[in-house]
């Protein structure tokens, strides 16, 4: 066994998860090249929710992050997030827009792409795969992990050897939940890896209390990298801290060879900004605690607060808990989809529908018909016929890869917003999110012409350009 690698989350998941993505460019330059000079395998830094905040909340393009960042980390790989066919959307884009945008994330300065389907769903990743390894980046394939009856070692085996054979790289156990117990990680990792022949890393969060000792279990068993956040920046929702696990492995046969100190003065680095975001209240000290809720329902820490949210628009925060109970017996009715981006968002909003109109699917929403009727992709075991008749009726279910029957899309995005085109990346900005994208568009340029910022009212969408 060779020394245990380590991916740092600090400049994604890890504030994605603790503080909805917030952190700006200009807090996080000044730390970039140390961060640098540390050994990590990797710096996870940008994908996942990072684009959308960006644009919606930060005036930041995304892109100009990238390379920015790019410019400054030299010697470290920097690594995406890529929701497969999603992209970092919430549906299923053609392949002319996946592919360009992989081109693009790897000519900007991605080395590496994680890429996962919430169904996992193979099919769904084929054209992010297989772009990303013609474009002469890393491709990983993640295996969305959940708990159910039907999610055995052998299901997860088949499945990592199935992304080996696509031409992955290498393999990422996705733990997005921290559903993953130590003595069962290591089942699964042995196994993972006694079929497979590519690195495997493993991806958790410290949400229910497990992470910390399923990595353990997870690199006594044979995983190559895990996934850590500086400590500033970590626990709760977010990865258990690097420094632990350096000083955990130290002088073993896992060590990972990093320096505490110097990891220990970008931790100092990063402390008045963690207060300062604690202070002006984006950083709850409730997500830095443990959620014992994660593990009764398998509901993920971004999900949690969703149901809150819906439940709070509707005032009906008293029918918390009975969501809560609903939410399995749905994921149940629906083939027991993996709970992450999107279908986490599916199953908790029908929940939410199912409880408060007192008659279950009294209500359907529309993203859950487009789930039956395969929209995302395969459940993971079939539906009952007495449910597909209740939700969609006599309509008929596709069988093919969703995106099979999507026209290429982007010229037309193209022309839908060349007044506002600076650079090629901005259609794809603009593919993902159309209204976010144009807004940031309409800003930068009164920026960009010294238009008085007082008269930019993003909130209200009134521009003077």
């Amino acid at each position: 066994m060779s020394q245990v690698k380590i991916t740092e989350t600090v400049l994604r998941d890890a504030h994605q998860s603790l503080i909805a993505t917030r952190m700006k460019f200009h807090e996080m330059e000044p730390i970039l090249k140390d961060l640098d000079q540390v050994g990590y395998h990797a710096l996870e830094m940008w994908g996942g929710a990072t684009f959308d905040t960006c644009l919606r909340f930060l005036n930041e393009d995304p892109w100009e992050r990238l390379r920015k960042i790019r410019a400054q980390v030299k010697d470290t790989k920097l690594q995406m997030l890529l929701r497969g066919q999603n992209i970092l959307g919430y549906k299923h884009y053609a392949d002319d827009v996946v592919e360009e945008f992989v081109k693009k994330s790897v000519s900007n300065g991605i080395d590496i792409i994680r890429i996962f389907d919430a169904l996992n769903d193979t099919r769904n990743l084929r054209v992010a795969l297989e772009t990303t390894k013609k474009e002469g980046a890393h491709a990983q394939a993640a295996i969305s992990y959940t708990i159910s009856p039907v999610h055995t070692t052998e299901v997860y085996v088949k499945l990592a050897k199935e992304m080996e054979n696509m031409g992955a790289d290498s393999i990422c156990i996705k733990d997005m939940s921290g559903l993953l117990t130590p003595y069962y990680a290591e089942e699964l990792v042995a196994a993972i890896k006694k079929n497979t022949s590519v690195p495997l890393e493993v991806h958790s969060h410290a949400t229910s209390g497990l992470a910390s000792m399923m990595y353990l279990k997870a690199i006594e068993a044979g995983a190559d990298i895990i996934d850590t956040a500086i400590s500033t920046f970590s626990m709760g929702t977010s990865q258990p801290p690097t420094e632990s696990f350096v000083a955990t492995l130290k002088d073993t046969k896992f060590d990972t060879g990093l320096d505490l100190e110097k990891l220990n003065n970008i931790a100092e680095y990063l402390n008045p900004i963690k207060d300062k975001y604690m202070k002006e209240g984006t950083l709850n000290p409730k997500v830095m605690g443990v959620n014992i809720n994660t593990l009764l329902y398998q509901v993920p820490g971004g999900m949690l607060s969703n149901l809150v949210s819906q439940l709070s628009m509707q005032n009906a925060l008293d029918k918390f808990d009975d969501v809560l109970k609903e939410v399995p017996r749905v994921r149940e009715d629906l083939g027991f989809p993996p709970l992450v981006t999107p279908t986490s968002q599916i199953v908790g909003t029908q929940a939410v529908f199912n409880v408060i109109s007192g008659e279950r699917y009294k209500i359907v929403s529309k993203e859950v018909k487009a789930y039956v009727k395969g929209m995302y992709g395969k459940s993971t075991v079939p539906m009952s016929k007495e449910m597909i008749q209740k939700i969609i009726g006599n309509e008929e279910i596709i069988t093919c890869r969703p995106a099979d029957l999507i026209k290429p899309q982007l010229n037309d995005f193209r022309n839908d917003m060349k007044e506002y085109l600076e650079q090629e990346e901005d259609v794809l900005s603009y593919a993902l999110f159309p209204q976010v994208a144009e807004s940031y568009f309409k800003y930068r340029q009164a920026e960009k012409y010294k238009i008085d910022s007082d008269l930019v009212d993003r909130e209200n969408k009134t521009y003077p350009v």
